[in-house]
Formats: C-alpha cells, sequence, structure tokens
C-alpha cells in the first residue's frame, strides 16, 4: 500500500470550522479532544451520532424483528447452562429476560442430567445491583479449594475490564464484613489459603505497567490493612503485566502437593516464571519465548521459536515436557510429546489426573490425542468416540479427581450438545440446544484462496446448497492477531441475522491467527502485518471470482484486532468491498500504545516512537491513510464508552474524520458495555441486529437517508484556544 505521506500536529490543535479547509493528513490531531472518554463535548458528539445511526436504521421493520428474535435467543431458557465443577457442585452463570445481569446459582451431578435441574441461587447480580445502585456486570468468582466455600467475586461498573473485588461465603450467602476486598482497579487477587492472598493492583504511584496493569505483586494476610501486605516481586513499568499464584494438587480433598509462582511478562508473547521458595524466587530456566506449566513431577514448555535443548531441537509450536525437579537442578533433559507439521498446530491441552489431553487442529478442524506417562517413555493414542467432522472442544470436569472431560460438539449450522466422556469410553450427551434459524438448504465448505505471496488462505463457507447466477449478499468475517484461532461454531446470530436473509456466511483463516500455529501468527507480525491483510483480500477476491458474491453485494466485518483489519481493508482496498463494518477497532497506530492497554501490544504491532517501526506502522494506520479523493465503501464503526482495553477514541476520531472529509459513515457507541461492546443480553440484540440491518441495506440498494452528522458540535472552547489539552492530548 501507497501511504499519504502526512505529519501529525503534535501541539496545534485546529477549530472545527478548519475541518473542510484542511487536508485529511493534516486535521488528524485536531480530533484529539475525542479521546476524552467522559468529556461533555466527546459525549455530546457520540449521542448525536447514535441518533443518526438509529434514526436510519432500527425504523425498519427487519431490524425490530432480527431484535426481537435475537433477544429471545439470548435469553431463552433452552440454551445450554453451560457448567463449572467445583466441589460436589456444578456452578452455572446465567442471564434472561427476567434477569439480565446474571444469576450465579449452582446445582447436584443428579439434578443436571435431569431436563429441569433445580438450581440454587448463589449471587442474584440484578439485585445486587439494584440494591447498591450500580450497573454491575458479572466478572466471575475464584473460590477456594478444595471447599469452594468463600470465593473472591469481581464485579465490573458497565462492562469495563476494571472491577471490584469482595470476598464471598457461599453458605451464608454474604459477601465476607472485614474480607479481602480490593477498589475499583484491574487486579490480580488469587487465594494461596484462606488467611492469605496473593494481590497486585493499583498501589499508587508507579504501581502499575504502562500497558495498565499491575506490576507489583503481594502477599497480603487476612485482618491486616492492604498498605502492610509485604512485597514478593515487582517488574519493569515497561513490562505488560507481572502476576503470582498458587498452584497445587488434590486428591479426596487432601492437598498431595503445592507450588508458588510468579510470573511477568515483558512483552505480549514472551515471559518469565519464578517459584516463590523460602530462599525467595528461583527463575526457571527457559527462554522467554517458551510458557511453562507446572503440574505435580512434571513441567511443561511449549516454545513459539524453535528450542534446542541438548542435542534435540524442538519446532515452535510444540510441546515438551521434563522432570521439574531435575530440571530445577540443572538436569536438561526434556521430552517431546507433540510436534507440528504444516497443516497441523496445538491448540491446546488440558489434565486429567495424570493424563494429557492434546487439542489438535489439523488443516483448522479438530482431533483428540490422550498422552499417559510411563516409567520410561509417554505413549499417545488418539481419542475415540467423538464426531469426525464437528469441532469438539473439551475441558477436564476435574483435573485432580477424574478422568471425565465435558465435551463441546458443535458446527456452524449444528446447535451445541454438551457431554461428559472418559478417553475410551462412549460419548454422554446432557444437553442440547435447539435449532434457532432454519439451517436446512445450507451446507458447510472449506475453501482456499491464494494470497499475493502464494500462499494458500483457508475459509469456511456457509451457503445455499446452489447458488445463484449474479451471487448473493456475502458477510466475510475475519480476525488474524494474536494468534487466535477462527474456529467452527454454531452462530445463531448469524443464521437468523443474515443466513435466513439469503446470506451467506464466509470466515477467513488469515495469517496473524493460531490456525496452523506460532509460524501463522508470526507471519504476520510487525513489520509483515501486511500478510494478514492480503490474506483477507483475497479471500474476498476468491468469492467474487467463484460466482459466489459480487463486489457491490460483499461486506466485511471484525472487532478489535479485527477492527484494525478493517480499517486496513477501507484504506487499502477500498474497490473489493460493498460494506464495512468496524468494531471496538484500534484504529490510530501513532498513539495506541498511549491509549489504555494499548503499549502491550507493541510486541505485536511495533512501537510508533521508534522511527524505524513508525516507517511501517504508517503503511498499516488507517486514522493515517484516508483521502479524501478516494472512493470508499460505507462504514459502520460500533465501540462501547465502557471499553478499557481498546480505547473508544479510535472509533471516535476515525468516523469524525471521515464526517469531515464528506465520506460516507454511520457510527454507534454504547455508553457501557466494556470491549466486548454489550453488558447484557439486549444490549447485544441491538448490537447484532445494527450490524446485520447495516450490511443487508448497503449491500443490496436498500440504504436508508442518513440525517446530517454531529459536526457542528466542536471540540471544547479550551482546546481551540490551547488552553488546556486535557486527557489523551499529543505529549
Amino acid at each position: 500500500m501507497v501511504a499519504r505521506k502526512s505529519l501529525l500536529l503534535p501541539l496545534l490543535l485546529l477549530p472545527a470550522s478548519a475541518a473542510a479547509e484542511a487536508p485529511v493528513s493534516e486535521n488528524v490531531d485536531s480530533l484529539l479532544w475525542l479521546e476524552e472518554v467522559e468529556g461533555e463535548a466527546a459525549l455530546h458528539w457520540v449521542r448525536a451520532e447514535n441518533d443518526r445511526t438509529v434514526t436510519a436504521y432500527s425504523a425498519a421493520d427487519t431490524f425490530k424483528d432480527t431484535e426481537a428474535r435475537l433477544l429471545a435467543v439470548y435469553d431463552s431458557d433452552d440454551n445450554i447452562p453451560m457448567v463449572s465443577k467445583r466441589g460436589e457442585w456444578l456452578y452455572n452463570f446465567w442471564r434472561d429476560a427476567d434477569h439480565p445481569r446474571g444469576l450465579w446459582r449452582r446445582t447436584t451431578w443428579e439434578s443436571y442430567r435431569t431436563d429441569a435441574p433445580d438450581w440454587e441461587v448463589v449471587i442474584d447480580v440484578d439485585a445486587l445491583a439494584e440494591a447498591e445502585g450500580e450497573s454491575w456486570v458479572w466478572h466471575g468468582a475464584n473460590c477456594l479449594r478444595p471447599a469452594y466455600e468463600r470465593c473472591l467475586v469481581s464485579l465490573s461498573p458497565g462492562g469495563s475490564d476494571a472491577d471490584v473485588v469482595r470476598e464471598y461465603d457461599v453458605p451464608s450467602r454474604s459477601f465476607v464484613e472485614e474480607g479481602f476486598a480490593l477498589p475499583l482497579a484491574k487486579s490480580n487477587l488469587t487465594w494461596i489459603d484462606q488467611d492469605h492472598v496473593f494481590v497486585g493492583t493499583d498501589f499508587g504511584d508507579g504501581s502499575l505497567t504502562d500497558s495498565g496493569y499491575p506490576r507489583v505483586i503481594k502477599r497480603w494476610t487476612r485482618g491486616t490493612p492492604l498498605e502492610s501486605a509485604e512485597t514478593v516481586h515487582e517488574g519493569d513499568t515497561g513490562f505488560v503485566a507481572v502476576g503470582a499464584a498458587h498452584s497445587s494438587m488434590f486428591v479426596d480433598g487432601a492437598e498431595t502437593w503445592s507450588r508458588d509462582f510468579v510470573f511477568q511478562y515483558p512483552t505480549f508473547f514472551t515471559n518469565e516464571l519464578f517459584e516463590v521458595t523460602p530462599a525467595g524466587l528461583v527463575k526457571i530456566d527457559k527462554p522467554d519465548h517458551t510458557s511453562a506449566t507446572v503440574r505435580g513431577p512434571h513441567v511443561f514448555f511449549s516454545p513459539r521459536e524453535d528450542w534446542t535443548v541438548g542435542d534435540v531441537t524442538h519446532k515452535a509450536g510444540s510441546l515438551v515436557v521434563a522432570d521439574y525437579k531435575k530440571w530445577m537442578k540443572g538436569k536438561r533433559s526434556a521430552i517431546t510429546l507433540f510436534t507440528p507439521t504444516e497443516r497441523t498446530s496445538l491448540e491446546g491441552w488440558d489434565f486429567i489426573e495424570d493424563q494429557v489431553i492434546l487439542t489438535v487442529l489439523d488443516n483448522v478442524r479438530t482431533r483428540f490425542e490422550v498422552l499417559t506417562p510411563g516409567k520410561k517413555a509417554w505413549t499417545s493414542a488418539p481419542m475415540t468416540g467423538l464426531p469426525e467432522l464437528s469441532r469438539v472442544s473439551l475441558s477436564a470436569v476435574d483435573s485432580d479427581a477424574s478422568k471425565e472431560l465435558f465435551v463441546v460438539v458443535t458446527d456452524y449450522l449444528t446447535p451445541s450438545t454438551l457431554g461428559v466422556i472418559t478417553p475410551g469410553g462412549e460419548l454422554e450427551p446432557l444437553k442440547s440446544s435447539p435449532s434457532f434459524f432454519e439451517a436446512a438448504g445450507y451446507t458447510v465448505t472449506q475453501h482456499f484462496a491464494k494470497s499475493k505471496d502464494g500462499t494458500e488462505i483457508p475459509y469456511f463457507q456457509v451457503a445455499p446448497s446452489e447458488v445463484p447466477d449474479g451471487g448473493l449478499p456475502t458477510l466475510l468475517y475475519g480476525y488474524g492477531g494474536f494468534e487466535v484461532s477462527l474456529l467452527p461454531s454454531y452462530n445463531s446470530s448469524a443464521g437468523i441475522g443474515w443466513l435466513e436473509r439469503g446470506g451467506v456466511f464466509v470466515v477467513a483463516n488469515i495469517r496473524g491467527g493460531g490456525e496452523f500455529g506460532p509460524r501463522w501468527h508470526q507471519a504476520a507480525l510487525k513489520e509483515k502485518r501486511h500478510k494478514a491483510y492480503e490474506d483477507f483480500a483475497a479471500v474476498g477476491e476468491d468469492l467474487v471470482k467463484r460466482g459466489v458474491t459480487t463486489v457491490p453485494q460483499l461486506g466485511i466485518q471484525g472487532g478489535s484486532n479485527g477492527g484494525l483489519l478493517m480499517g486496513n481493508m477501507y484504506t487499502t482496498y477500498p474497490d473489493h468491498w460493498g460494506a464495512v463494518v468496524c468494531q471496538v477497532p484500534l484504529l490510530d497506530m501513532k498513539r495506541y500504545t498511549k491509549l489504555l492497554a494499548g503499549a502491550s501490544w507493541a510486541g505485536e504491532y511495533g512501537d510508533p516512537d521508534d522511527p524505524e517501526q513508525w516507517a511501517f506502522l504508517e503503511q498499516y494506520s488507517p486514522y493515517h491513510n484516508v483521502d479524501a479523493e478516494k472512493a470508499y465503501p460505507p462504514i459502520l464503526f460500533t465501540t462501547s464508552t465502557r471499553d478499557d482495553r481498546v480505547h473508544p477514541g479510535h472509533a471516535r476520531k476515525m468516523a469524525r474524520l471521515l464526517a469531515d472529509s464528506g465520506l460516507s459513515m454511520a457510527y454507534y457507541e454504547n455508553i457501557e458495555g466494556g470491549h466486548g461492546g454489550a453488558a447484557n443480553n439486549a444490549q447485544r440484540a441491538f448490537m447484532r441486529s445494527l450490524t446485520y440491518e447495516f450490511l443487508w441495506r448497503n449491500l443490496t440498494g436498500t440504504a436508508p437517508q442518513l440525517g446530517p452528522h454531529a459536526g457542528e458540535a466542536s471540540e471544547p472552547e479550551a482546546l481551540v484556544e490551547g488552553e488546556g489539552e486535557g486527557e489523551g492530548a499529543a505529549e
């Protein structure tokens, strides 16, 4: 891509009236006021743009029908209540029409196996929110083993990553007076035993990393003030995060082994691990690119780059095991348990007692292996009794005391089924979801597009068995980052909002993801980021070439890192698409490291403060590559005010830039919802309905007339006059 040569104006802040006269590239920093998350002028602009978009797209009967049907699905009692085992109980978090914020509840195995389990409510989040006057969003509970009676409950106001943590007593159904508790922050609070926890939080000035996460870990004793907690470790401010954990195994309620660990992430993709001993921290010897998991007598390593131990080189993406005690004594002997190939990768692994279950992706399809330790070697056997052509996910029911595994079976058109299985046994179905949309006549196929450099890029297509001449409206979804794999799963939202209308749904497995292990991810890191964008464009081209769709009928969607993908598809390949949906996106790659958690992603994208790295970052910074003279497809931006991971300023500034440039755009910002974009089922149904309505109307030539922008609601007067730059202003 050829970038526009532009200079940011770090100190000069142009008034809104200058926007129409200044070239796009010279105007960008006049929009810094939109980074004021709760700024009066920024929110005034947000509400006006929200009204403009909602007025245009929510009035149609198709929108209302989709929203009502999606909400009914999300609130349906027929959804599978997914559970986790804690002691003798199965716990579930549940939302429905009567409980939009949710119920944390539990039942017994015997009851769960029935058609109508008898649930005991442990915490009613709606009642708690009403009683306390807070918009609480459930962030989970960390319960103390083996009794699981004391839990550290995390609650977020509005859905931000930051939350408050309080100790909760399950038997009495009450928060513990004078118990462990933390105010609102991005914290790390984990049990050691009933009277001690590891805590990392905002302790004051200098206690957080540049990414906004804890860098100081302390050991906190019950009944003492947080200020007196003993410091265990301090990481550098330039690191992403520092944390600690108590690792143990229980058999028949008794702890058979335990160890304490401190971990730190110098970058998003590197880590260091230390065991906490009476003599202090002892570092586990390994490359920083390699993860390590200690369980019982073993330590498991997974390198992201080739790693030579002794005379053996373990390939990136492999799984390696060693005797932990011997390793810590300097005896470097390791066994390879899994080696990837060109088309296979290790998606993950789980423990059941002394065995390890590997989840392997083979051409983006799942299969499983059971590894068993022996006196001299480990043996491997395939996991049988599972469907071969569906996506299957496994997780241990109780890794310490049982060989049972929860199994979820799904694909794009088949409702999910939950069951349990043991290695060598038969699958016992427990729960199944009903069909929420009409899938008859649709088929799922896998295809491969050839990218610019010749690499074959797989993608899944859900389409009618016969596509008519002239093609169909098609929605292409992608992500392509952070080694995240996009695997098939039942998608009632796309089924109702897209497929039933007659559309085609496509998911691209582009580089930057994890579908083929670390090499697939690393192929699109930093200066190679354009490879992911070339891959996605190639999939779009292949869909048109195959006659599935046409350019005017081809819409695309992505969020977060996928929002950056959408931004680049918009600026670099505008003639490929009929419409774009860009959700909770990164877009300003010059300032992303200065906004919220952005500094933690420099390992993925690069450092914009380094001139050499900015040279390639600028090439894929959508905010710096808008050309008002070009023809662009219509685009919808969605984000959340409460997103404290990807700053809403990215979407705000890009949308305003397009509006000031006379380019077609729609914008909607949810006032709460966090990085997921929605805090409850009603918001979720609205946001997804808006997405499908925008795409369908624009891809079928029935787009509504949008009202005038809120462009005249200019930035605060102080900014215009240079009297105060506020949060988010340029340094």
